[in-house]
């Protein structure tokens, strides 16, 4: 019997999550990760490292890198987009050229557009016109992952044969990847957790402990679930891995970039400083101005994001922004 040929996989971005991303597929099937420079493709291809974002990581030796964006994508039968949203419209409409036709685009991206506040399957949809868009998503921190600690993943797509094909190369034995018809929920989720993870980390660099960081949990995974409805989620994916179990973990692990600049912020250092100072994006401080006009638009009142914007992007120290919330109207905790 003739065996099928297997699916080509490309990851486009070398960052930590889609160096990851790439990882676990390339243990299933044929994956390219590309990488904008070529001696980090290089670097990944010939010594299995990816020394700038997974520094002390061993990769797979099947994992193929490039760092032509031709090369990965022309024969590629699923893209898998790992690029932060300020880039992603320029990376995709590149990438685009290439795609053939029909091929499953997957983004990894928890980001908002800030010019359109278009979430990035809107933009993908918009870039690459007629292509199954996924999203994957949850408490995935790339570190652990990659060191196969037991975690699980969410793919969504409303294509019950397309989710079913993705489930299958993403997964691993140490990672448990369901399946989400909920695109617009799940993206939505991944948004703001990154905006309520600055929150809880300004208030851990206040000194403040596990009551605080509770509080800010539940009352982000509140306003989560607001805006997300709003916008046509489903309610029963916020309770779920893309909305609390992504919450939890990034506003817990000091491995989060999100969480790591609001404890800077909350230890005073100023938002321009600790975002020349990092290698990585952090999605939240890009994404949070876009996710409160997105409230406005909707009609949700989202008082953490609030203060967010106002600490990353009006200048208001987070002693005074946690003030600010906590001199607020008391109300049932249902509205």
């Amino acid at each position: 019997m003739t065996e099928l040929p297997k699916i080509r996989v490309a990851v486009i971005g070398a960052g930590s999550w889609g160096t990851t991303v790439a990882a676990l597929a390339s243990a299933n099937t044929p994956t390219t990760l590309w990488a904008r420079r070529p001696e980090l493709a290089t670097q990944i291809r010939d010594h299995n490292s990816n020394p700038d974002y997974l520094a002390g990581q061993e990769l797979p030796d099947e994992l193929d890198a490039t760092s032509s964006l031709e090369e990965a994508v022309s024969t590629a039968d699923v893209v898998v987009m790992g690029v932060p949203s300020h880039g992603y419209r320029e990376v995709a409409e590149e990438a685009a050229a290439y795609l053939r036709p029909w091929v499953p685009v997957v983004t990894l991206s928890k980001g908002l557009e800030r010019a359109s506040q278009m979430r990035m399957s809107e933009v993908t949809a918009e870039v690459m016109p007629g292509h199954p868009i996924a999203v994957l998503t949850g408490p995935n921190l790339a570190k652990e992952i990659i060191q196969g600690q037991p975690a699980a993943s969410v793919v969504a797509i409303d294509d019950p044969r397309v989710a079913a094909e993705l489930q299958r190369i993403f997964s691993r034995p140490s990672l448990r990847v369901y399946t989400n018809s909920d695109v617009v929920g799940c993206e939505v989720a991944g948004v703001v957790k990154n905006v309520i993870a600055i929150a809880s980390g300004m208030a851990n660099g206040m000194g403040f402990g596990d009551n605080t960081r509770a509080t800010l949990i539940t009352r982000g995974l509140a306003e989560m679930t607001r805006l997300g409805e709003a916008m046509g989620g489903d309610p029963h994916t916020f309770p779920g891995l893309a909305g609390m179990g992504d919450l939890i973990a990034t506003c817990s692990s000091t491995q989060s970039r999100n969480n790591t600049v609001g404890l800077r912020l909350g230890q005073g250092e100023q938002i321009d400083d600790i975002v020349e100072s990092m290698n990585m994006v952090a999605e939240g401080v890009k994404s949070c101005p876009s996710v409160l006009e997105l409230a406005g638009r909707y009609g949700v009142e989202m008082p953490i994001t609030e203060q967010v914007v106002a600490v990353c992007h009006q200048g208001v120290s987070a002693a005074d922004a946690l003030a600010s919330l906590m001199e607020r109207t008391s109300k049932s905790e249902h509205e």
